[in-house]
């Protein structure tokens, strides 16, 4: 657990939003991006922000959330969130299957671990390099995720994986570091505008046991 906080403590002095801004600023075309989303909540403000520079198609992959009824209730809410939210140009969708035994095998010996351990840093691989790979076969100019939006994730690892699975893939990564520029607060914002179910927990079971014991 030591190592994991010192990774934590290592990042915290990059800014990925300025990198962001450095690749929107450098841009002479509107590139294709494959997002990686989660939610429709964690979803609102990235879109909002990046369907300005990019085509945008959201992956939905997401094997860790538990049980099958709150990963069909999410993935609901973000196809009919899509529709409604006022935007000038469309966002399609892409859902992959639903198999958790592809997320139990990624964490398994890890299952005990808290939020912001290696148990969270394999999540984040996991679902990030199917986004990569998919991106890759198909021709898209760049990937990324929705995750750096959530205060409870952490943003370094998120984008030490995207440069990994970059040199993996040979696909471009999208910088990011969407809490920024009050990302979070906005997201908020838009949850309330649009009466947005918003989970109280990550995701996966232990994310869930471990909310429940804390209100307990």
């Amino acid at each position: 657990m030591r190592h994991v906080q010192q990774m934590v403590i290592v990042g915290v002095s990059m800014n990925y939003q300025i990198k962001l801004d450095e690749i929107i600023n450098a841009l002479d075309y509107r590139p294709k991006l494959l997002l990686h989303a989660c939610c429709a909540p964690c979803s609102s403000y990235v879109i909002e922000y990046l369907s300005n520079y990019f085509d945008i198609t959201i992956l939905y992959y997401n094997p860790n959330i538990y049980p099958e009824k709150e990963y069909t209730r999410r993935r609901d809410e973000l196809k009919n969130f899509l529709p409604r939210f006022n935007l000038k140009n469309n966002i399609a969708l892409i859902e992959d299957k639903y198999n958790p035994d592809e997320y139990y095998n990624a964490v398994r010996g890890l299952e005990k671990m808290g939020e912001k351990s290696k148990r969270c840093y394999e999540c984040y691989t996991l679902r990030m390099e199917r986004a990569a790979k998919y991106a890759s076969n198909n021709n898209y100019d760049y990937f990324t995720t929705t995750l750096s939006i959530s205060p409870y994730k952490v943003s370094s690892w998120i984008n030490e994986i995207g440069e990994k699975l970059e040199k993996k893939y040979n696909v471009k990564y999208l910088y990011s570091d969407f809490k920024k520029k009050n990302g979070y607060k906005r997201s908020l914002e838009i949850s309330k505008e649009y009466n947005l179910y918003r989970q109280d927990y990550c995701g996966c079971v232990y994310s869930k046991e471990e909310r429940l014991k804390s209100t307990n």
